[in-house]
């Protein structure tokens, strides 16, 4: 789809058709992307006419993007051009409006999407709140949100933060992985002395993200022993290609955790 890359011409063709789209954002090359993220996902609002809890969380993303861009290009003066620096001024002043107005709107929202975006944001300690109580529930089933949540558990209820960070990768398809979830969950296998366990998650955040890591300090997870650790490899070998494949909660990987946390 020729939307995916913004070469100028494709948002040009959109502001032609809708001015109301573009009329309050700046005109020059400035914050390209950022400006044509924006007028697509306002595009899309357009046309679905009631917009949902999803499509409110992308525009508050991409306002935020948008106007972060332009605090930035509208400290660049221009000395010829000076209508340019002070349309840049003007669609920084009127995206902050704007921004701020849609934060306003959405607060105190019962939308997961829209309270993580208030907590993670926003520092706003009500969201998480609300976040906590629907996570205790099971009514989270976003798994960008359930990692985030995990990582908050972690720093003081590890097991929690586990179950949490197995549910996000039931939840994900393969695109939607974070490596980090597995990190996180070698730290709750750490702080919980299963150094197996915290062998096996670390070995998969690698091979997933395909960062490089301290083979000495791998091995010490499990006491040298290589026949353990090459063991270990495989699992972690056959957890990635689950997950990757997207049949992780079927698949015989999850029951390498089943002994280790609450039933799923």
């Amino acid at each position: 789809m020729l939307f995916g890359c913004d070469n100028g011409r494709n948002t040009n063709i959109i502001c032609n058709k809708n001015p109301e789209l573009c009329s309050d954002l700046h005109k020059d090359s400035w914050c390209r992307f950022e400006r044509g993220d924006l007028i697509r996902h306002r595009l899309q609002i357009k046309k679905t006419q009631n917009p949902n809890d999803e499509d409110k969380y992308k525009l508050l993303i991409n306002l935020e993007n948008y106007n972060a861009c332009m605090g930035l290009a509208s400290g660049v003066q221009h000395i010829i051009h000076t209508e340019r620096t002070n349309d840049r001024l003007k669609a920084y002043g009127i995206s902050g409006q704007n921004l701020q107005q849609l934060q306003q709107s959405t607060k105190n929202s019962s939308s997961p999407l829209l309270a993580y975006y208030h907590w993670s944001r926003l520092n706003d300690l009500d969201a998480l709140d609300q976040l906590l109580t629907l996570e205790n529930n099971k009514q989270i089933k976003n798994p960008m949100i359930l990692g985030h949540l995990a990582a908050y558990y972690l720093k003081f209820n590890p097991r929690r933060a586990q179950n949490i960070y197995l549910q996000a990768l039931m939840n994900s398809s393969e695109h939607e992985i974070d490596s980090s979830w597995l990190l996180g969950l070698a730290d709750t296998y750490r702080l919980q002395q299963d150094f197996e366990m915290s062998y096996l998650t670390t070995r998969a955040s690698i091979l997933l993200s395909g960062k490089k890591v301290s083979e000495p300090q791998m091995m010490a997870l499990v006491q040298g022993n290589r026949k353990l650790a090459a063991h270990l490899d495989q699992q972690a070998l056959d957890l990635i290609q689950s997950l990757q494949n997207g049949n992780f909660a079927s698949s015989s990987s999850k029951q390498l955790f089943q002994d280790t946390s609450h039933k799923l």
